[in-house]
């Protein structure tokens, strides 16, 4: 038996657990580090007691910035299998999280699936499995069946949810009275939001906080508090309905914390690069240093088909500029479900921002694997730079699509290659060309 329900509990006693201990070896920082942290609430582990086959991971202060991949069905999609490939995409390329957003039919087969097999952290957002798991409209949903759909995920091992409940009624009249170019653009949102005005009743995962917050600490469940209210284009960025919502989910990461239950806040959204720094240094202060999760941010609204390049951009800003953990997003975004290879670009591409912020942040040994391709391009040891390049296949295949006459140089600059160049006159050798025509 447990001396503790959580991590933060655990922390708070001053006990060292064996998720901090594993988190605290991938980090390069000691045990004790980690613990006061996950104390303070600068560090999340999630990590349900449920979910037995995950490798924990930490989230916040002074760690690597991690990515989360969205999977799922739709009603237009209803593939599970290919779902199940994309998962298998993910854990390969080293995502640290995994979020089902099924939103159709019986979604508990392929999430309890996911769960057994997954070490990386599993997300849902239990709004948008309440209709298809309670086969109810959205009026005929009872705020107690919404906690029924909580409890469900939980006992089945997620390690996160994203629970909304920062979108409530002070929240929705700043909003109403501001106005927006896109409204509402978050899923769970818009539907809260729908629920709320139909009704007239308060939200109810902010009416019932505190029995969403018991049900959490059980299966020590993360809490990732949900931005209903991030803008949707740029024009709507750090609008009052975005700061109303966030200064909701600063009081609710404090009520979270004295439940013992750990907190991630998320983030916007579109923004344009200037307000991004900002933005992030506002969360940090209102929401008490607690994990930023960020979507994005998108820096612009115009390039549907390459929106994982406008993401990456703007989470490579937001993670150097303090946020923790990146929500990728693919190519497909705004336009349709994403295939796998829509999966992977998605992937590499948060990998890649996320990897560029922890060489800016100082982050323990984030460098180590650019000073060995540094080392290996110097030497134009080919092998070598494969094994240490984020995608080794696509590199190997780029480089012997064209293969050069010789292996040290590429088919770009051929014998012209300055590294070359520059290695043959400091060995004292002569560099000809014409000889070798």
């Amino acid at each position: 038996m447990r001396e503790y329900k959580t991590q933060m509990e655990a922390a708070k006693k001053g006990i060292i657990t064996e998720e901090m201990k594993i988190v605290a070896k991938k980090e390069y920082l000691e045990p004790e580090k980690i613990m006061e942290l996950v104390k303070k609430g600068e560090v999340a582990i999630p990590c349900n007691i449920n979910h037995k086959s995950i490798s924990p991971e930490g989230i916040g202060t002074g760690l690597r910035t991690k990515i989360n991949v969205n999977l799922g069905i739709s009603g237009d999609c209803k593939d599970y299998e290919m779902e199940m490939k994309k998962v298998d995409m993910a854990i390969k390329y080293g995502a640290e999280a995994i979020m089902d957003l099924s939103n159709y039919g019986k979604t508990n087969k392929f999430r309890t699936e996911l769960i057994e097999k997954s070490p990386a952290m599993i997300g849902t957002v239990p709004m948008y499995d309440a209709i298809g798991y309670l086969e109810k409209d959205l009026l005929d949903i009872t705020a107690e069946d919404f906690l029924r759909v909580v409890r469900a995920h939980a006992s089945e091992g997620v390690d996160f949810m994203t629970i909304h409940a920062g979108i409530n009624r002070r929240a929705v009249e700043a909003f109403m009275r501001e106005g927006r170019e896109m409204n509402i653009v978050s899923r769970g949102g818009s539907l809260l939001f729908a629920w709320m005005m139909m009704t007239g009743n308060e939200n109810p995962f902010y009416e019932f906080y505190d029995d969403v917050l018991e049900i959490l600490r059980e299966y020590d469940v993360t809490i990732s508090l949900g931005d209903a209210l991030r803008p949707g284009c740029i024009a709507d960025s750090t609008d009052a309905g975005q700061i109303s919502e966030l200064i909701e989910l600063g009081n609710l990461t404090k009520r979270a914390w004295e439940k013992d239950v750990q907190v991630m806040v998320e983030g916007p959204g579109h923004m344009a690069m200037n307000e991004i720094e900002a933005n992030m240094k506002l969360q940090k202060r209102i929401c008490h240093n607690a994990p930023f999760y960020v979507l994005g941010p998108l820096v612009t609204d115009i390039a549907p088909g390459y929106d994982h390049i406008t993401s990456a951009i703007g989470g490579a800003i937001a993670a150097a500029s303090g946020a923790d953990f990146l929500c990728y997003v693919t190519p497909a975004e705004h336009l349709r479900l994403p295939d796998i290879d829509d999966v992977k670009e998605g992937i590499m591409a948060s990998k890649i921002a996320a990897h560029a912020a922890d060489i800016a942040k100082n982050v323990p040994h984030a460098r180590d694997k650019d000073n060995e391709m540094a080392k290996a391009r110097h030497k134009v040891e080919w092998e070598d730079m494969f094994k240490v390049a984020m995608d080794e296949e696509k590199a190997r295949r780029y480089f012997e699509s064209v293969p050069p006459e010789d292996r040290h140089t590429c088919s770009m600059c051929g014998k012209m290659c300055a590294v070359r160049t520059t290695n043959l006159i400091l060995e004292g050798k002569k560099v000809e060309f014409c000889s070798e025509l």
